[in-house]
């Protein structure tokens, strides 16, 4: 059954991301990929609330699988970050590459850290 929870989450996330994809370029101009950071920045937040967050009692196991593993697995995406990083590279624009690269791991990371530090005060 845990299969299906994942499933499900996942098709969740991956829309969501998709929806972010199409509607930031309608407000936002920008060659740094912004859709993607957007994506990762909330799936990071959204996995430390539900790891670290305020809930004291153990999550259920499905829930684990629905949210963690399969929304935040598919709201989130390692593949496109770096394509989008090795594409800036190929255009000579290596420096938006890193840019992009530093802040999505120190926001992602950061944001964990901020919750579970918050939680273990």
């Amino acid at each position: 059954m845990n299969w299906l929870y994942v499933f499900i989450g996942g098709g969740l996330g991956s829309v969501l991301r998709y929806a972010i994809g199409l509607t930031t370029p309608m407000f936002i101009k920008t060659s740094f990929p912004l859709a993607t950071f957007i994506s990762n920045t909330l799936a990071c937040l959204l996995l430390a609330i539900i790891v670290y967050g305020v809930q004291k009692e153990p999550k259920a196991d499905w829930l684990n699988h629905l949210l963690i593993i399969g929304f935040c697995g598919g709201f989130s995406t390692f593949s496109t970050f770096s394509n989008e990083n090795m594409q800036l590279i190929q255009q000579g624009n290596w420096q938006m590459s890193m840019l992009n690269i530093l802040i999505s791991l120190m926001v992602g990371m950061g944001i964990i850290y901020a919750v579970a530090s918050a939680k273990t005060n």
